[in-house]
């Protein structure tokens, strides 16, 4: 992809009849079966406090990127807080690594913050999301859902709408734990815990 290829991406809210291209998307992007694709058809049917936001990166009128936040909940000691997971973040294959995936983080999350949303989380390598907005949760007082989480995943970006009170125990939705999507498990978690990469 070119810089005027880049030029030309557009980022903008997905449409019903683009469903089936985001599952295809997901499947190759994360080689994992109907596990994530099955996520995303889920989190966007669940009842939830906020909609969910569900962005796609197009050329040509084809869909190459697409992101998803959805309504999750922070424990916080006076009282529940509506937050967003990002999850899944998926570009297709032959386009990783030009700068699809960043845009589309930062579309994410500007959409968050208009929607009043104080914080997104997200489980996902350190060395990719820390430059792109997101902060070592657990370091700033968060909480996280499991023990099953590699070193560094468990982020956090602050939006405009975050009060210092705002602490607590992130607590994904159920579909999260019906699909078993969060954190890693096995070989994958011993390998991560050992030094292998987090994806």
């Amino acid at each position: 992809m070119t810089s005027q290829d880049l030029a030309d991406l557009v980022i903008r809210a997905e449409r019903p009849d683009e469903h089936d291209e985001v599952r295809r998307l997901h499947a190759l992007a994360f080689g994992d079966g109907e596990r994530v694709p099955r996520l995303v058809d889920t989190l966007r049917a669940s009842p939830a406090a906020l909609p969910p936001l569900s962005l796609v990166a197009t050329l040509d009128d084809e869909v190459v990127g697409h992101v998803l936040l959805s309504a999750c909940r922070l424990d916080a000691l006076p009282r529940l807080v509506d937050v967003y997971a990002l999850s899944p973040l998926g570009v297709r294959p032959r386009d990783q690594g030009r700068g699809i995936g960043t845009r589309l983080i930062e579309h994410a999350l500007a959409a968050a913050d208009r929607q009043g949303a104080p914080l997104v989380f997200l489980e996902g390598s350190p060395r990719y999301y820390r430059t792109r907005g997101f902060l070592a949760a657990q370091e700033l007082g968060f909480r996280p859902p499991t023990l099953r989480y590699p070193p560094g995943a468990f982020q956090v970006a602050r939006l405009s709408a975050h009060q210092a009170w705002m602490t607590g125990t992130f607590v994904y939705s159920e579909p999260f734990w019906a699909l078993d999507c969060v954190g890693l498990r096995g070989p994958r978690l011993a390998a991560a815990v050992t030094g292998g990469a987090t994806t």
